[in-house]
């Protein structure tokens, strides 16, 4: 298996990730480091190698593209995904793999982020916990683009060299459907217990995340492959959401079953360690329950196969993600959050490797005078 990326085949993607123009100046990386040494993993201190390589070809070839800097900074890891990012991060550009929370201050120097994202064009951030969220709301303020790589590998490379030109045919082709349609009922077996869920998709339109970056604004993942949707959030007067049913997790050994009404898990309908924490989170913190977004990944279709990582898994095939959806164009923002530590938004994958007693058994767009199957047995037939 390919793990390294060549400084051509890096050039390469750039350009077709990003479509770098006469108008581009300054690329930035942003990585985050953990709080002290026991926090570390072999993981994360490879994925900061892989960032300090990067950068250092970026500014091989960066010349011949008519930009200007390529910057790498650091900062203290936020604890959750898709939290707000620090205000200040650090310009270093020593070995980062011994880099942590507690020496950053001594070790770097302290840069405003709104300030490097200001002078910033084109982002990548490769990083534990993912960015994605704060990077796509602060993109469109700042008018960067730029690409998140939360969790990745090195076991991800080879798909960073696939074809995304065709990738993006494949989404957009479930975004005209997604755009159409009015609902989504899918329907679960765990462990041969069946789960229904009807997704309401009015007042949304889907979005695309092809892996081309092109204009100022945009955020999305790298690996990508995916469109996804913000399910109807009920904000209009007089209009519920039609959102209801029974979403199931699983979580190692145990299956935890969510009863969901308009648009939020209001329940857990089952017994154990984990459900119990779920309760309890679901009565401390209502909008962690709201369902945030239906995902249709794709990669399968183009070869790749799981790996045991949310950022490449996620493009495999379908997932449902809870909490904070405003950066994907619903309305539940970390305002909606009782407690600011408690901002999420995190994706359940229906893939084997991640959740191997829970299966897709079908999937079904309900649009205009018609029904589509797209989904039978955790595989797309569309």
């Amino acid at each position: 298996m390919k793990t390294v990326l060549s400084q051509s085949e890096l050039q390469s993607l750039f350009q077709t990730v990003f479509a770098p123009g006469p108008e581009d100046r300054v690329v930035t990386f942003l990585v985050d480091v953990p709080s002290v040494i026991e926090e570390d993993s072999e993981d994360w201190k490879e994925r900061r190698r892989m960032a300090m390589e990067w950068w250092a070809d970026v500014l091989e070839f960066l010349p011949g593209m008519g930009m200007e800097k390529a910057q790498i900074m650091y900062y203290a890891n936020v604890g959750k995904n898709n939290a707000d990012l620090p205000e200040t991060v650090y310009e270093w550009k020593g070995d980062a793999t011994a880099l942590y929370a507690n020496t950053l201050p001594s070790a770097g120097r302290p840069r405003r982020l709104v300030e490097v994202l200001d002078e910033s064009d084109i982002v990548l951030a490769p990083t534990e916990y993912s960015a994605t969220a704060p990077l796509k709301m602060l993109a469109k303020k700042h008018r960067f683009r730029g690409a998140t790589m939360p969790g990745f590998l090195r076991s991800m490379v080879p798909a960073l060299g696939i074809d995304y030109q065709r990738v993006h045919e494949r989404i957009m082709s479930f975004k005209q459907r997604l755009d159409e349609a009015e609902s989504i009922d899918i329907v679960f077996d765990a462990r041969g217990k069946e789960s229904v869920f009807h997704g309401d998709l009015r007042f949304r339109a889907a979005t695309p995340s092809s892996g081309m970056f092109h204009r100022p604004g945009i955020v999305g993942n790298l690996p990508s492959g995916e469109t996804y949707i913000v399910p109807y959030e009920g904000e209009k007067e007089d209009v519920p959401s039609e959102s209801r049913g029974e979403i199931p997790v699983q979580f190692g050994d145990e299956i935890v079953v969510y009863r969901v009404e308009n648009n939020v898990a209001v329940e857990v309908l089952t017994d154990g360690v984990k459900s119990a924490e779920e309760r309890a989170m679901l009565e401390k913190e209502p909008a962690y329950g709201n369902i945030a977004e239906i995902g249709f990944g794709v990669l399968g279709d183009f070869g790749m196969n799981a790996v045991g990582s949310l950022l490449m898994d996620e493009k495999l095939g379908l997932h449902i993600a809870f909490g904070r959806s405003e950066h994907f164009g619903g309305i539940v923002s970390p305002g909606s959050f009782r407690d600011p530590n408690n901002v999420v938004h995190i994706d359940r994958v229906y893939v084997p490797s991640l959740q191997p007693e829970v299966t897709v058994a079908s999937a079904v767009l309900n649009l205009p005078g018609k029904s589509e199957v797209i989904m039978t047995d955790g595989k797309w037939v569309i």
